[in-house]
């Protein structure tokens, strides 16, 4: 059951990639400059996001307590809230970009980052309040919490691709804190 958690769980770990660009260059001085704080301020909340999705799959071995899979969740989604919240912080304080309709895109990448933090603050409180002595309603607990997950997973991801396109994306994908965001080193090296 905890399984069908974790793979839920690894779709949120996306989104934060997505904030990672791809490809390209040629953009301006502003754009770079806007694109290397908005990427220096997520690589630490990606990694704190992959940090929490990693100890929830630690955690789902079939031997793990309803209680140690309680705990654990419930710090992983704190963290993840906490992680989109800074993102969303980072991208506001980082002002529009230098793109047509960038105040939008960024206005509307924020609302979504922070509606992001909010949603794992709400899985948090519901993990925090499973009942752990009743194994059977225990696991109906974490199936809600699973299928509200994968929803969470595929919404929230238009406005950051929004913010991403184009000039955004190609000034993103230029700094060194966003191609290391992304992943693994083999998938940097190039």
């Amino acid at each position: 059951m905890n399984k069908k958690l974790a793979a839920a769980l690894s779709g949120g770990a996306v989104l934060v990639l997505a904030l990672s660009g791809c490809g390209g260059d040629d953009s301006s001085e502003k754009l770079d400059a806007w694109a290397e704080q908005v990427c220096d301020a997520v690589q630490p909340q990606a990694k704190k996001i992959e940090a929490a999705n990693a100890a929830i799959q630690e955690q789902t071995s079939d031997n793990s307590t309803p209680e140690d899979v309680r705990k654990t969740d419930s710090k992983a989604f704190q963290d993840m809230s906490d992680a989109y919240k800074a993102i969303g912080s980072a991208v506001d304080k980082a002002g529009a970009p230098d793109v047509e309709n960038g105040e939008k895109k960024q206005k509307d990448a924020v609302k979504e980052l922070n509606g992001i933090s909010a949603s794992y603050a709400g899985l948090k409180q519901q993990v925090d309040k499973l009942d752990t002595d009743d194994q059977g309603k225990f696991a109906d607990g974490l199936k809600d919490i699973a299928a509200q997950l994968d929803k969470l997973g595929q919404s929230g991801n238009d406005a950051l691709k929004n913010l991403e396109e184009g000039e955004v994306g190609k000034a993103m994908a230029k700094q060194e804190s966003c191609k290391s965001a992304s992943g693994s080193p083999s998938a940097t090296q190039g």
